[in-house]
């Protein structure tokens, strides 16, 4: 099964590597795609907080190799994907996938960007600028992420099918 996970996970870094690079909100040196964090919200639910850390930093190192990103991607995305999957493997509640998406990446993710972008970016910025950029984009992906988990839990048949990939 770790072999369907892994393979399932690299097939997740693809989609969100192409996704998000042809869904870019650019807001000056950040470049928003909320195309990640509906990916995270989903491989969180299937697969779990280290697999869809795996997939944001993929996706993340993708990005930044290629130019559709920048290197605020990586604490932003990291963090929100494994907040999500850790929350939903702690509670087992749908939406605390989308508020670990959300706070990981809009509070968390987002102070840990301002030092980034000081040393590497070097962009002045308020410690609190990016929180409404990357809340807004995890907002985006973590709705548009939830609507499709819960379309997955309202399908007995798919539903069966995901308990067996799990294990």
């Amino acid at each position: 099964m770790k072999t369907k996970a892994l393979v399932f996970t690299a097939f997740c870094v693809a989609i969100g590597y192409i996704g998000g690079s042809l869904i870019i909100i650019p807001l000056g040196f950040v470049r928003a795609a909320p195309f990640q964090h509906f990916m995270n919200v989903l491989v969180s639910f299937i697969l779990g907080p280290w697999y869809s850390l795996a997939q944001a930093f993929g996706v993340s190192l993708l990005r930044n190799l290629t130019g559709t990103g920048s290197l605020l991607a990586f604490p932003g995305s990291m963090i929100g994907a494994f907040l999500s999957g850790y929350l939903y493997l702690k509670t087992k509640k749908f939406y605390m996938l989308a508020v670990g998406e959300i706070i990981g990446t809009g509070v968390l993710g987002a102070l840990a960007s301002y030092p980034i972008a000081r040393v590497f970016l070097s962009q002045e910025a308020a410690i609190v600028a990016f929180m409404p950029v990357f809340s807004i984009s995890a907002l985006i992906g973590a709705v548009i992420g939830m609507v499709l988990v819960y379309q997955i839990i309202k399908k007995p048949a798919f539903n069966q099918k995901l308990k067996q990939f799990q294990k």
